[in-house]
């Protein structure tokens, strides 16, 4: 039985039916706190994958840059892939943040209809100090999901660019265009790595805080 319903709830993802992926998930004990705090997780391991290879596809271009001989279509291939790569992973990241945002939604909508339900006016302030103090730390924390989310597409339009002019060029004359755009790419990759650190550390201190509320 139990089986059938994660089947079903997962069936129910894939059509993108929130609603019911959380009722079918509350009928085997999940609740949408912990499929919050999962989905950070998610988010988080996400951004760390992509660091890497973000990591992987700068190591590639510095390659490209330091031709000296030998098969440049090779080079190319690589860098293509480093990119399609790229891209598969930012992607990955910003479908995660979705889903974050998605269930902090009805988590806190669904929180805010039942204080009405509590007879006690203190359990109701403590709750409803809760629910403030958990959104407070929920929108730090998208915040800067969302800004190492956005300096993600500058970085793949200008990758992109390079990769475009390499494959229409391919020749030292291009390679030493490439170099003059190294400097540039490195330092725009960098800075995207160090602001997805700082996501994953404020995923991190968000899940602690979730799991000892």
């Amino acid at each position: 039985m139990l089986k059938k319903l994660l089947l079903l709830s997962f069936v129910i993802l894939l059509t993108g039916c929130q609603s019911a992926y959380y009722s079918a998930m509350e009928q085997v004990g999940v609740h949408k706190r912990e499929i919050l705090v999962d989905r950070v997780e998610n988010a988080r391991d996400a951004q760390g994958e992509a660091q890497e290879q973000f990591k992987d596809a700068l190591e590639q271009y510095r390659a490209v840059v330091q031709f000296d001989g030998g098969k440049l279509e090779t080079l190319y291939d690589r860098l293509q892939a480093e990119y399609d790569d790229s891209v598969e992973a930012a992607d990955n990241v910003s479908e995660r943040i979705k889903g974050v945002e998605q269930v902090a939604q009805a988590l806190f909508e669904e929180w805010e209809d039942e204080l009405e339900q509590y007879q006690s006016a203190n359990l109701r302030a403590q709750s409803a100090k809760q629910l403030k103090d958990t959104e407070k730390r929920y929108t730090a924390l998208l915040r800067v999901m969302k800004r190492a989310e956005q300096r993600m597409q500058p970085v793949l339009s200008a990758l992109n660019d390079n990769v475009l002019y390499l494959k229409h060029n391919l020749n030292a004359r291009a390679v030493g265009a490439l170099k003059g755009e190294f400097a540039g790419i490195q330092q725009n990759i960098d800075r995207l790595i160090n602001e997805m650190q700082r996501s994953i550390q404020e995923s991190d201190t968000f899940i602690r805080a979730m799991e000892t509320q």
